[in-house]
């Protein structure tokens, strides 16, 4: 009987690798002009907090 760290590693990479390759498949199905990677960022105020 493998260890529960192994199995707990093994279905990590499982479920990433399935979660990429998903990832990719979406994208390349989408149309050149729906893509958000190169979106220009939301152009939003950060309000920055000063911790003394």
């Amino acid at each position: 009987m493998k260890s529960p760290v192994v199995v707990v590693a093994i279905t990590l990479t499982a479920a990433i690798l399935v979660a990429a390759s998903l990832l990719i498949f979406t994208g390349m199905r989408k149309s050149p002009g729906t893509s958000t990677l190169n979106a220009p960022p939301l152009q939003q105020r950060l309000k920055h907090a000063h911790f003394v």
